[in-house]
């Protein structure tokens, strides 16, 4: 496994507005697992503001996140992604995602 910072995280619902989350902190794991080697773990720390926007995009199966990884700079990667879970962490919540890679066209 390889394990990267998550800067920034983007969601885009079906035919919704993308919404761009803002991130107390965040990894990125890629699981290199040899049966699924495109599956990647994301957690997101958040606020607890953002507890029902979670909630209601939680049972899309398809959700496409749109993520950076390690720098700020760095381009964007799409994932396919659904979430897996939502804890409260104090004043805060985590999100983890589970997704695999859009490839690049």
């Amino acid at each position: 496994m390889k394990t990267f910072k998550l800067k920034m995280l983007n969601v885009q619902p079906d035919n919704l507005e993308q919404k761009q989350i803002k991130l107390l902190d965040g990894l990125i794991i890629n699981k290199e697992d040899d049966c699924n080697p495109d599956q990647w773990l994301i957690e997101a720390f958040v606020s607890k503001d953002y507890t029902t926007y979670f909630e209601e995009v939680k049972n899309i199966n398809e959700l496409m996140i749109k993520v950076k990884i390690s720098k700020i700079d760095n381009e964007p990667v799409l994932f396919k992604s659904r979430i897996i879970g939502i804890n409260d962490i104090g004043e805060n919540i985590n999100v983890l995602f589970k997704g695999n890679m859009e490839k690049k066209k």
